[in-house]
């Protein structure tokens, strides 16, 4: 395996199974300088019309071995995968060049679009999830997300703020990740991602599921307008709750419970107000 001049150390990857998954596959120059070493994965294929992509997607691995979730990515098997890969030291590997289709966001939505392995780079972060005890994501390894979606970000320009996205944002009714856990607001701090100050948690008129009437189907409208996958049905139904869940992990991480309430309304209304425009 060559490296490239990396800034981390490299701590030696346990792919037992390299030789039946990574063998015979090419070698290619990374797209980031800060990448530790390329570790190719075979799942990978044209970007739908050639267009370039103008996201950005942020998982975490889900798994409780760092190891074992490169080697699922690597999988011909598993038939998944994405560009980067982020441990929690820092270090950073890709598996896929960002000129060629990865598979990580499966069945999604954003802005209408549902190919969004075609529109988008994805970066998975090495965390065990909500499901193995979701522990916060170390500094070193924000660090490390941060300057690569930055260099990202400048090589590709088209790319809007508001468009480096959870992967919960795209596939809310499947997805959790990276979670409500994840720094967003550092991110935005640093000039990657969009964010507003939530607006506080108070007692106040909200929507619930079983709602129905013309205030659910203006959350649906809004929610919509931001890029969300949601009809605008007037009825406060299982997918609206999700889209709002998805939305509070993203945006109002205090309380993660999809009930629209004043504050994630008011926290929705100012991020709409404030959505960057499209870069030329």
């Amino acid at each position: 395996m060559r490296t490239t001049g990396a800034q981390y150390s490299v701590r030696p990857l346990d792919l037992s199974m390299k030789s039946t998954k990574v063998a015979g596959m090419s070698l290619f120059p990374p797209d980031s300088s800060l990448v530790a070493e390329v570790v190719p994965s075979p799942n990978h294929d044209e970007r739908k019309d050639g267009l370039p992509p103008d996201m950005i997607v942020l998982h975490y691995t889900g798994m409780q071995d760092d190891n074992a979730a490169v080697e699922r990515l690597c999988s011909t098997q598993a038939r998944v995968s994405c560009h980067y890969v982020v441990f929690d030291d820092g270090r950073i590997l890709q598996l896929v060049q960002e000129a060629r289709r990865a598979w990580h966001a499966g069945v999604s939505s954003w802005e209408g679009a549902v190919d969004n392995n075609s529109r988008s780079i994805g970066i998975e972060i090495c965390n065990p999830g909500h499901d193995f005890g979701y522990p916060e994501f170390p500094r070193r390894q924000i660090a490390a997300v941060i300057a690569l979606c930055r260099g990202i970000l400048t090589r590709r320009r088209q790319i809007s703020p508001d468009h480096v996205l959870a992967h919960s944002d795209v596939a809310p009714a499947r997805k959790q990740d990276p979670g409500e856990k994840f720094p967003w607001k550092l991110l935005y701090e640093s000039g990657v991602g969009h964010w507003v100050p939530p607006a506080p948690i108070i007692e106040g008129p909200r929507l619930a599921p079983g709602d129905i009437g013309e205030h659910v189907r203006n959350l649906q409208k809004v929610l919509a307008s931001y890029g969300y996958s949601v009809p605008e049905t007037g009825i406060f139904d299982e997918t609206t709750r999700e889209v709002v869940v998805a939305f509070q992990r993203h945006f109002r991480p205090e309380r993660v419970d999809g009930i629209a309430d004043t504050s994630t309304i008011a926290t929705l209304n100012a991020l709409v107000s404030s959505k960057p425009a499209r870069p030329a």
